[in-house]
């Protein structure tokens, strides 16, 4: 009940602020970062003001409360100023903008972590737009909890990813995906690191999975990351303070700049880096053999430079799980090579094919690759999990799909029996999991799931290809998915754009030896 009651006001919320920016001359991107500071400062005022209540109760005449008791209790503290009210009763003719800015300033001046992340640009607004999102934030209850502040929070995230497209999803990796991810790699305790971590999804998601294990996520776990621009480094400081979480977040590059020191530090690793990003110099880092072990590909694409980066940041124990581009699966030439040493040194645990559509950059399906630098001390040493996911989602709308929270499990559940781990059933899984493992252990399911030897998959030619191994489930042999078939087609010409590029630069470095022989 209390779900669809934050769904509802997450939805009545958006309709109207998404059409007040239409009657504005505000593009997406200039009014996501204020309309997102405005739902910061409202949390902000939710927590300070709660506390404040709980503070009174100590107030004596000789002991006075004061900004160090809200900060023991992990409270941002508010000067008078900055508090929601205050801008909610401006006195009729004032400068809301340049109110909100001082608001902003002065939160940043009392909490050192906020320094310069906040958005100041309420100049820009108009006095009558401004004080109908005051007022439209200011519906949003007293009464609910942190978490519920942090759900609108990230439902605005995704929607203004959406609206945003290409450049949207830089900075947002649908929600569910990033769920499965977590699910998947159980980053119950340790250092979790996302070289590429946009605003900041991952570790939203690996906090949540820890408070659903009923213990505190700032006691579990501690954050990194690295994102190159600014501005979606303060978006990602900002989803984790309305989160009630705190991390070391960095602007750097990531394929040259290694500001966390990284290599063999983290226990998990998570990401939706950039697919087949060409132009990376590769002379500033052909040296570098800690965070590329297995070598700089020749192809000019950047896919096996983030799986190196993955890979070297785990420790000896270590979990990754990241989205990749179906390209780098079956890559061929370096990569192949890459992938080979990769598989060779018992890294890769796991391999998810997820179907089209769910992501705002892209529609192509994609895959999620699973990493575990631990389990070379397993009797999973030898072999690797493959599932065939491409038929499991809820459809939204016409263009975008999301895995719903009994799929998350059920997938993740699949892969705890391979692990020999005890299921979880928490979120409705437990009828898939009868229906497909009755006798509560794990076994192959054509067209679903299939675990297969290192040796098997040297055999294929070092493909880590799900769809390759896993096969068609019996009822669908003799049904022609033309959706599918376009699918793969896709698919295959996108492995032959990439092979094409490495030939291009194999032939483009001969001709420059040639010329200077």
């Amino acid at each position: 009940m209390l779900k669809n009651h934050i769904a509802q006001m997450e939805k009545r919320l958006w309709d109207v602020a998404d059409e007040l920016r239409a009657n504005s001359d505000l593009k997406s991107s200039e009014y996501s970062n204020p309309v997102l500071g405005l739902i910061f400062l409202r949390y902000a005022n939710y927590r300070f003001a709660d506390q404040e209540k709980i503070l009174s109760e100590r107030t004596t005449e000789r002991r006075k409360i004061g900004k160090t008791d809200y900060q023991a209790a992990g409270v941002m503290y508010l000067p008078e100023e900055a508090r929601f009210t205050h801008l909610l009763n401006l006195p009729e003719g004032a400068n809301i903008g340049r109110a909100i800015n001082e608001a902003m300033n002065a939160i940043e001046k009392e909490n050192e972590d906020l320094r310069g992340i906040l958005p100041k640009t309420y100049n820009r607004f108009k006095n009558d737009l401004l004080a109908e999102l005051l007022r439209v934030m200011s519906s949003i209850p007293t009464d609910i909890d942190g978490d519920a502040f942090g759900k609108i929070y990230e439902y605005f995230l995704g929607k203004f990813a959406m609206a945003e497209g290409q450049q949207g999803g830089e900075f947002f990796t649908p929600t569910s995906v990033v769920k499965l991810i977590v699910s998947v790699i159980q980053p119950f305790h340790g250092k979790i690191f996302d070289p590429a971590c946009g605003s900041g999804g991952m570790f939203v998601q690996s906090a949540e999975f820890v408070e659903e294990h009923k213990k505190r996520a700032i006691d579990e776990i501690s954050i990194y990351g690295q994102e190159k621009t600014r501005e979606t480094v303060n978006l990602c400081k900002m989803n984790l303070a309305v989160h009630g979480l705190s991390g070391d977040v960095l602007q750097a590059n990531s394929y040259y700049e290694d500001l966390h020191d990284m290599v063999g530090r983290f226990d998990f690793v998570m990401a939706n880096p950039p697919f087949n990003v060409n132009r990376v110099d590769k002379e500033r880092i052909k040296n570098d053999r800690r965070r590329f072990p297995f070598g700089i590909p020749s192809v000019d694409n950047g896919n096996y430079l983030w799986i190196q980066l993955f890979y070297s940041a785990l420790n000896e124990n270590g979990r990754a799980g990241f989205v990749m581009a179906n390209s780098a699966s079956d890559a061929r030439a370096s990569e192949l090579e890459l992938r080979k040493q990769l598989i060779e040194n018992r890294a890769v645990d796991v391999m998810i094919a997820v179907g089209s559509n769910f992501f705002y950059t892209v529609t192509l399906p994609c895959t999620l690759w699973f990493l575990d630098r631990g389990k070379h001390n397993t009797d999973r040493k030898d072999k690797l999990l493959f599932i065939d996911a491409r038929k499991i989602y809820q459809q939204i709308d016409r263009a975008h799909r999301e895995f719903l929270p009994e799929q998350i499990e059920f997938i993740a559940n699949i892969v705890r029996l391979y692990r020999g781990e005890d299921i979880e059933i928490v979120h409705g899984s437990e009828k898939l999991i009868k229906e497909n493992f009755p006798e509560g252990k794990y076994q192959n399911i054509a067209g679903l799931c299939k675990v297969i030897t290192i040796k098997e998959v040297e055999e294929q030619g070092w493909s880590l290809n799900p769809g390759r191994y896993v096969g068609i489930a019996e009822e669908e042999q003799n049904e022609f998915d033309f959706k599918e078939r376009f699918e793969e087609l896709n698919e295959g010409l996108e492995v032959l754009n990439v092979e094409a590029k490495e030939l291009e630069s194999q032939i483009a470095n001969n001709v420059s030896k040639l010329l200077e022989g």
